[in-house]
């Protein structure tokens, strides 16, 4: 009986490594999380990898208000036109070196700027060619990452507003589950080649403020699990319990026939 018990305690031992190991992006008691004061409220910018859609108008977007102003009649006109531009629309990639590569005028440097920088930007690079441009961006294809806090349950939201906050994306995934601690979420992000970490505790409503933080591409929205010690130590030592119940069976089996003898 007592070898029965030793070994349930070392299968217990052995299992106990495995506990809560759906939890990821650790951080020490001691880590100090970077300040949400320095990027709570900055604006999208460009960076690397960035899949721009341009729309390029000269007279300073004349035609464009052509597709949104007059008569029917006009506006059918207006409506083919908007078709033409459709269709005539491309999409073009940041590089990795910030630049993207444009008609007529080469590459052109956005990485680190804001949309409306960028339309700036692009505006005067096709000067020498349009009669006053007109340029609108827009960015198709950035994604952000959210662990709602249940292993499982991890989503990929693309960004359909410029100024989606913390608390939008955490909607668009379905807001934190069960198992998830609101007062412990982290936000991940690359600047470069640091990855910064920032703390959020939105638990009570003095959380709103860093909820309404704007997320960029490719940021990690990291709701911590709670833990659950005991059912995850059952999950982990039935088996063993089961092995062990066998070869206690077996043994008294064994030790039967052998009395019979």
């Amino acid at each position: 009986m007592w070898r029965l018990v030793t070994a349930l305690g070392l299968g217990v031992l052995f299992v106990g490594c495995t506990v809560n190991q759906d939890l990821m992006f650790r951080t020490e008691a001691d880590h100090v999380f970077d300040s949400l004061s320095d990027t709570q409220h900055e604006a999208y910018t460009l960076a690397p990898n960035d899949r721009l859609q341009l729309q390029l108008f000269s007279n300073r977007g004349q035609r464009l208000m052509a597709m949104t102003a007059g008569s029917a009649a006009d506006n059918q006109g207006a409506n083919n036109l908007f078709q033409q531009q459709q269709r005539a629309m491309f999409t073009y990639r940041v590089e990795l070196d910030g630049t993207v590569e444009l008609p007529e005028v080469g590459a052109v440097m956005l990485a680190g700027l804001t949309l409306d920088e960028a339309e700036r930007k692009i505006e005067a690079a096709y000067e020498s060619e349009y009669v006053d441009p007109y340029a609108l961006l827009q960015v198709v294809n950035n994604r952000v990452l959210v662990f709602p806090g249940e292993a499982g349950q991890a989503t990929v939201i693309t960004l359909q507003n410029q100024n989606t906050t913390v608390i939008e994306a955490l909607a668009q995934a379905g807001g934190i589950r069960q198992r998830g601690r609101s007062k412990q979420i982290k936000l991940i992000r690359q600047r470069g080649e640091d990855n910064l970490v920032y703390h959020m505790d939105l638990s009570t409503v003095d959380g709103l403020e860093a909820a309404r933080t704007i997320v960029q591409a490719n940021d990690i929205i990291y709701v911590e699990s709670n833990p659950q010690v005991v059912r995850e130590v059952l999950a982990d030592v039935s088996p063993v319990a089961q092995l062990v119940t066998t070869f206690t069976s077996l043994w008294l089996t064994y030790q039967v026939l052998l009395s019979q003898d």
